[in-house]
């Protein structure tokens, strides 16, 4: 079998999230679980299906943006579909404005996407949940026109300005509000704020609202047809901003830790997405005390311990790589074609160790590589010494002297504390957090490796 190089390149994309329910994907997927800290995805699964199948739960999910939460996400989704439960996957950024993100944002969003799932069940009439979205639309429109929507004539029915819509099945009512309101309010600061202005006071009614006459009774129709229950994943919840809302408050510890509890509330199962410098804030104590578990960190895969290489670590990346490459073949046969890609086993290691375990980055030197090798095959050394200094350079350049400074304390001590500084590294993939088992420590970007501000 000869490589596919147009396959080869495509496959390679660093933006593409695996969906392992899809056969083709499948044949990419990795499982680094034993070189990571463990099977964090299991342990969620066994939380759901086995220890609190009937009871809600709410979990946390973090890690760097780009180590494979989403594909291990879909991975989860696929596995509780199996079990027998009814799962909502979505994207919040899809929904969200995540410059600007507040919990009625995040509720609404749960809302519209559980509603707009369960198009073959026909829910009672829910009668506060349509007060509630009449309210809004009609505080929406007159910012909008200067003018009040007459409220509707026909009961439960939810007229949206001059779209009226009709449906004998309520439930699709419902979604179609939910649906226009977001819409409408993520892209015009103006209209979120009226929005967050009107029902941020009415937060506890829109929780019992949507768990009474939606969740609840979702989840009882759900197992008269044979399912085991309801989980909502919340995906790239993780990638809101870091700035701070009006009042001062940073915007991540103000949606994680002041309205955590919220969070929790509504009654099924939820994971979340949570930005991973939150697990080095000052207030990290408090988020843990609204939240009953404390959140799943997917690491980067390790591919040095104590200054070696670690091989089990650098044995999957390269599986990985070749993967991408011969899709349909195992791994003894994949590791006889390592020459058929680059000009040496040695030239393949160093970019999954120079890649520092982080999934995405090495797929992002892969593919720039792929592009600029002339020559190709096989993918040469000179050319990923190439890229590796293209990226060193893109990277240094937003460092600073104070920057340097607690880089090099990481490098020597393989530890990070709660200070800002601190922050700004992880959220800047400066610095990696590794796991093994009981072993917990953190590490430099290994492209910064040889970075004059960082030798002795």
């Amino acid at each position: 079998m000869t490589i596919d190089l147009r396959k080869f390149f495509q496959a390679t994309n660093p933006s593409k999230t695996l969906v392992v329910a899809n056969p083709e994907d499948r044949k990419y997927y990795i499982d680094f679980s034993s070189v990571r800290g463990g099977e964090i995805i299991e342990e969620l699964k066994y939380n759901i299906t086995f220890l609190s199948p009937d009871d809600p739960t709410c979990f946390l999910f973090t890690g760097h943006i780009g180590c494979g939460k989403s594909t291990e996400l879909l991975r989860l989704n696929k596995e509780l579909e199996e079990e027998g439960f009814h799962v909502v996957y979505f994207e919040s950024s899809e929904d969200l404005e995540m410059e600007d993100v507040d919990i009625v944002d995040v509720l609404l969003a749960i809302a519209y996407r559980v509603s707009q799932s369960l198009d073959k069940i026909v829910l009672e009439e829910p009668s506060k949940l349509n007060k509630l979205l009449q309210g809004v639309w009609n505080v929406l429109n007159s910012e909008v026109t200067g003018l009040r929507v007459k409220p509707p004539e026909v009961p439960g029915l939810l007229k949206l300005g001059d779209l009226g819509f009709t449906s004998e099945n309520q439930k699709l009512t419902i979604a179609f509000g939910f649906g226009e309101i977001i819409t409408r309010v993520k892209n015009d600061e103006n209209l979120r704020e009226k929005l967050n202005q009107h029902l941020g006071p009415k937060k506890t009614e829109l929780l019992e609202a949507i768990n009474k006459e939606l969740l609840e009774p979702a989840i009882a129709k759900l197992k008269l047809q044979g399912k085991k229950g309801l989980v909502v994943i919340v995906d790239n919840l993780d990638r809101i901003d870091s700035r701070p809302k009006p009042w001062g408050r940073p915007q991540q510890e103000y949606l994680f830790v002041d309205q955590g509890e919220s969070l929790t509330k509504l009654n099924c199962h939820v994971v979340y997405t949570m930005p991973l410098a939150l697990k080095f804030s000052n207030e990290y104590g408090n988020l843990t005390q609204r939240f009953s578990e404390e959140p799943k960190v997917l690491p980067m895969v390790v591919v040095q311990q104590d200054g070696s290489d670690y091989e089990p670590g650098i044995a999957l990346l390269r599986q990985m790589v070749l993967a991408r490459a011969f899709p349909d073949l195992d791994e003894k046969q994949r590791l006889e074609k390592i020459s058929e890609i680059f000009d040496s086993p040695k030239t393949l290691d160093q970019l999954c160790r120079v890649s520092g375990g982080h999934v995405r980055d090495l797929l992002r030197l892969l593919n720039t590589w792929i592009q600029k090798e002339r020559k190709f095959p096989p993918l040469s050394r000179q050319t990923l010494e190439d890229v590796i200094r293209s990226r060193f350079n893109e990277m240094t350049i937003t460092i600073y002297d104070d920057d340097w400074e607690l880089l090099r304390k990481v490098k020597q001590q393989k530890k990070v504390s709660g200070d800002q500084g601190y922050q700004k590294l992880i959220r800047s993939r400066l610095v990696f957090e590794y796991r093994i088992s009981n072993l917990l420590w953190f590490d430099i970007n290994p492209i910064l490796a040889d970075a004059k501000e960082l030798q002795p």
